[in-house]
């Protein structure tokens, strides 16, 4: 059973709660975060000299990060608590509601596969953040784990809600937060309790930091020659949620060219693993697992993998993404590694036909000359996959709920 244990979490006090948090970098654009680097008291301000400085002098940086962190702690702008557990909810514009626990996971448990994964990792992005984590020591983003849902965490969860949370607000999105502090001594050891009865955690999202919270884990264990296990460098900043309260969407495929075909012959190639059906102009989501929606030359399609090919495939092959990476994407349009090319863009979806019509719109563009949707993955499938120790292919699952950047921290230096 993997460890799940409480820590002393940060968090803005009340008059910077509204200001602080953000969205995870990578959702803005370099002039979006120039812009938002200049409001006093945010997180981007306080890593302003990584996400912003002309320096090339990294660690001088770095360490500035570490000083900022210290001062805003310091002037109370953030807050440390005792030990606690953390119950966090998120409440969306369209009223979807996601629900789970914050606390840490051990790299022990990542280590020897009490933490499974479903997607392979880039090696220089793990120990860039890896190198991060070594000079500022803070744990800002969460990590996405999931669990199959227990009926005992449920109803200890309901309880807690009944109480006033510590923080509540809602984002420029709509988007509404509320976090609650268990750190009743007796209600901690109600969790503890039921947490131990779950055999496995699966990353949902946060691959790389929890990969890079390991290699840091790693490379401090080398230079401690007292280490015992219990450091604080050995645990990640985690959400754990249900089955229940996650949700897997469609992430979809855009290409630039057809490996020289012409439309008319594209399909004819198609036909040998697929059954096509034209669509017309109306766009078409896939209604299921091994239904693929294509969109080429002004038309849809849907694509139904033929049952000689499914029967061909194992269990662990036979997801849409790669059904359609190995017949169409290698095969026929001969990219043979869709990992480094630059000839396919990934579009997210939402599991409606928002994301179809994103990739009508990039085709008729002009841009790309095919696009396909795909039917999202199945928790079934996602768990599957980790169990047996295979990754998918890149981009696969589009997952919910999307977690803030410094709502909570966890410091591993204190």
């Amino acid at each position: 059973m993997p460890i799940f244990k409480p820590f002393r979490g940060i968090r803005p006090s009340e008059d910077y709660v509204d200001i602080f948090p953000t969205h995870p970098l990578d959702n803005f654009s370099q002039d979006e975060i120039n812009k938002k680097a200049q409001l006093d008291s945010s997180y981007i301000q306080m890593v302003k000299p990584f996400v912003v400085s002309k320096s090339k002098d990294v660690d001088r940086n770095l360490r500035k990060i570490r000083t900022n962190f210290e001062e805003l702690l310091a002037d109370r702008k953030l807050i440390q608590d005792n030990s606690s557990y953390y119950l966090y909810e998120q409440i969306l514009p369209n009223k979807s509601i996601f629900r789970g626990l914050m606390g840490l996971v051990s790299v022990e448990d990542f280590w020897n596969g009490n933490i499974k994964k479903h997607e392979s990792t880039l090696t220089h992005r793990k120990e860039n953040l890896a190198y991060y984590l070594d000079k500022v020591n803070v744990q800002a983003e969460p990590v996405l784990l999931t669990y199959m849902a227990n009926p005992k965490v449920e109803l200890l969860m309901n309880h807690e809600e009944k109480n006033v949370p510590i923080l509540n607000y809602t984002d420029e999105n709509g988007t509404r937060h509320k976090i609650w502090r268990i750190d009743n001594r007796l209600r901690m050891q109600q969790f503890k309790e039921v947490l131990e009865q779950i055999d496995s955690f699966y990353i949902a999202d946060g691959h790389h930091r929890i990969g890079s919270a390991a290699l840091h884990a790693k490379n401090q264990k080398t230079k401690n020659k007292k280490h015992n296990g219990t450091e604080l460098y050995n645990y990640v900043y985690s959400f754990i949620v249900s089955n229940q309260s996650i949700k897997i969407h469609d992430y979809n495929r855009l290409l630039e060219d057809l490996n020289g075909l012409k439309p008319k012959d594209f399909l004819k190639k198609i036909e040998k693993n697929f059954q096509i059906h034209e669509k017309g102009e109306q766009p078409y989501f896939p209604s299921q697992k091994f239904h693929i929606s294509m969109y080429l030359d002004g038309k849809f399609y849907s694509l139904h993998v033929k049952h000689e090919l499914r029967k061909q495939q194992s269990e662990m092959n036979d997801l849409d993404h790669l059904l359609l990476e190995n017949y169409i994407i290698k095969d026929i349009l001969g990219i043979d590694d869709p990992k480094t090319t630059e000839k396919i863009t990934y579009i997210k979806g939402n599991s409606s036909i928002d994301g179809i019509n994103t990739i009508k719109e990039s085709v008729d563009s002009g841009k790309f000359k095919v696009g396909f949707g795909i039917y999202p993955v199945s928790f079934n499938d996602l768990i599957k996959v980790s169990d047996n120790k295979t990754v998918m292919p890149p981009k696969c699952t589009y997952i919910e709920p999307k977690l803030v950047t410094a709502l909570l921290m966890y410091d591993m230096k204190q």
